[in-house]
């Protein structure tokens, strides 16, 4: 699944691949922004870790599973 992270005063949006959930990833949004926690932290699917301060989230937009296609067929 694709997640797209904006980040106040930065250019760029942060785009990871996760094999979280959506419901996974919107409880930790809904947590970071409800000042459960300081950090909104996800795990993309190589196992590397996002940090971002919650205080710093401009959006954060949680797209479909996607399946990844293989090979040069026709579409």
């Amino acid at each position: 699944m694709e997640v797209k992270i904006g980040v106040q005063h930065v250019n760029r949006e942060l785009v990871l691949e996760s094999e979280q959930s959506p419901d996974e990833v919107q409880a930790q949004v809904s947590d970071a922004l409800s000042g459960k926690s300081n950090l909104l932290q996800l795990t993309d699917d190589k196992g590397r870790r996002v940090l971002v301060p919650a205080d710093r989230l401009a959006y954060v937009e949680i797209g479909e599973v996607s399946i990844r296609k293989v090979g040069f067929g026709a579409i």
